[in-house]
């Protein structure tokens, strides 16, 4: 304290005189707040910026850019900056509304690139679609039925063109559909009886026995197992001494029509699967007939043998079946990616016309996988697309029947 009894003050006491600035520049006041607290900013000093600005962090700036000295400030929030306009839209690509001026709903609208219901359908469902149809569990007569037995022969010399495999699915097909089919194995290979799970073993009652020995059809006939409506007469390897045995025996043309006429039940389709030959057991088949069916693979070697095959058909029809006719031609082994193909179906179309079935049998593994497990493609892979064209194909012939009914083999 001093003499007058106030206190006394650690600073120095300030002269009213204003100080001059020293030479080099002006001089910031001398302020009381401490020495560790950190000076303020002054408001009019353009380097300090505002007094409520943020300090701003140190950032990594390259040696060649420009560091700005000053405090920019940021325009407030309501300003937006110009942007460019987008590119124009024509009024074909934005969807319409029904009224003018109306906002489309996106929820409605529908893409001209959105697949239809068929399109949009995964595979694996129009498989299973095609597999029910064909499969038919209901058990209804879909096919329509003939008011006769149509007793059809499955010929052609030349082997590998799918006769078995052709009597087999269309067999198995008119079966699925309520048609009460047989089917009569007389190629001694005996594949008809091995596609349709029938034991053809040394020692089973055969079609043999019904040629040579005058067996009744009805006791060598067998059901086959899971086809209703189904039965076969299987074939063993004693049908291949046939040939020779039938040479001494009255009547060796006729045989086979005789064991049909005399079955006591009565069938809407009897299939006949010839040997691929023009020897004694295909004339038995033709004679027994009333239509012929010839499938011919889509190859130039199909073609060549078809005459002599149309021949040997006239002869019997001159001499000893005056109703056989060729009724049905199948297209086989279709193969879409080369043009030979395409020529043959022109030839065969041409030359036949109608008797040619518009459904065409494409090459399909599946077909040639079913007899390995005892089946029909029918059955084995009902939605394939060997399947589907079996099944076209049958119900082809089954409506031919009904509008050109056939007389029944007496």
């Amino acid at each position: 304290m001093n003499e007058s009894g106030e206190p006394s003050s650690s600073y120095p006491a300030q002269s009213s005189k204003r100080r001059e600035p020293p030479a080099g520049g002006p001089v910031r006041p001398v302020s009381s707040v401490p020495a560790n607290v950190p000076p303020a900013r002054d408001p009019l000093d353009p380097a300090d910026g505002p007094v409520n600005a943020p300090t701003p962090r140190p950032s990594a700036v390259r040696a060649n850019a420009a560091v700005p000295t000053r405090y920019e400030p940021q325009p407030p929030v309501s300003t937006v900056p110009f942007q460019a306009a987008p590119e124009a839209v024509s009024a074909s690509d934005t969807p319409q509304a029904d009224g003018y001026g109306d906002e489309v709903d996106a929820s409605t609208y529908v893409s001209r690139e959105t697949p239809t219901r068929e399109e949009d359908d995964p595979p694996l469902a129009m498989e299973a679609m095609r597999a029910v149809q064909i499969l038919n569990p209901s058990g209804e007569v879909t096919m329509p039925r003939p008011d006769r037995t149509r007793v059809m022969c499955v010929a052609n010399q030349k082997g590998g063109v799918g006769k078995t495999t052709t009597t087999v699915n269309l067999a198995v097909a008119l079966a699925l559909h309520g048609n009460r089919v047989l089917v009569v194995d007389l190629d001694p290979q005996g594949n008809a009886s091995t596609g349709l799970n029938v034991p053809h073993h040394t020692g089973v009652p055969d079609v043999y026995d019904c040629l040579i020995d005058s067996v009744p059809l009805e006791e060598v006939a067998q059901a086959v197992e899971g086809i209703p409506n189904l039965w076969c007469v299987p074939a063993t390897i004693d049908l291949a001494g046939a040939e020779i045995e039938l040479v001494s025996v009255v009547a060796r043309e006729s045989r086979l029509a005789r064991a049909i006429a005399a079955y006591p039940g009565h069938f809407d389709y009897v299939f006949i699967d010839c040997p691929p030959s023009l020897g004694l057991l295909t004339v038995n088949a033709l004679v027994a007939a009333q239509e012929v069916l010839i499938p011919i693979q889509c190859e130039y070697y199909a073609l060549e043998g078809l005459n002599q095959l149309i021949n040997n058909i006239n002869l019997v029809r001159q001499h000893l079946n005056p109703k056989l006719e060729v009724s049905t031609i199948l297209l086989t082994m279709y193969d879409r990616r080369t043009r030979l193909a395409d020529a043959v179906e022109q030839d065969v179309r041409n030359h036949f016309g109608d008797k040619v079935l518009q459904a065409v049998i494409p090459r399909n593994v599946r077909v040639s996988e079913a007899p390995s497990y005892g089946q029909s493609v029918m059955t084995y892979d009902p939605g394939s697309r060997g399947a589907t064209s079996y099944f076209e194909a049958a119900q082809e012939i089954a409506e031919r029947g009904v509008k050109e009914p056939v007389s029944r083999n007496a």
